[in-house]
């Protein structure tokens, strides 16, 4: 009894400067501070769309309006740091049946067509060439021959003389 009687001689006021006796404290001054930023709406800026699309060759065709996409990426290994190819095979709906083996396309996501399918096959326009390119082949062509260093070879040599 000496111990609840001391106990009660303690003089605790729920008015001094503490408010952390006997959780006064109201729980939502200890929550975490709602902290909203504040988002400007920039219309002029599209959303952030991550990996849309990805480019491939066709490495399979036989079967009807599905193709076999793989598509070649690079990656660092985990342990050696360097970086390697990684391949990946992907089917990819074709309604025209237009792609064959060693077209190169493009994946473009669409909603799943079926259980493997989510894909779908756009045709890559073909790379243009530059104007330095397009010159030097168009030389090589009048040189009469495929002689990219303008060297005649032996058959060439040959034949003249």
């Amino acid at each position: 009894m000496s111990l609840t009687s001391s106990l009660h001689s303690l003089k605790i006021s729920t008015s001094s400067n503490t408010q952390f006796l006997h959780g006064t404290t109201p729980l939502s001054l200890f929550s975490k501070p709602n902290f909203t930023p504040q988002n400007p709406s920039f219309s002029c800026l599209p959303p952030i769309r991550a990996m849309k699309t990805m480019q491939g060759r066709v490495v399979c065709a036989t079967n009807d309006k599905t193709v076999a996409v793989e598509v070649v990426r690079l990656d660092t290994h985990p342990k050696y740091r360097r970086r390697v190819r990684k391949k990946k095979k992907y089917q990819a709906h074709d309604p025209d049946n237009k792609f064959k083996v060693g077209d190169v396309v493009q994946l473009e996501i669409s909603k799943p067509i079926s259980k493997t399918k989510s894909f779908l096959a756009v045709a890559v326009p073909p790379r243009t060439r530059s104007k330095k390119v397009e010159a030097a082949a168009a030389a090589g062509d009048a040189g009469g021959g495929d002689n990219e260093l303008g060297i005649p070879l032996e058959s060439q040599q040959q034949q003249q003389a």
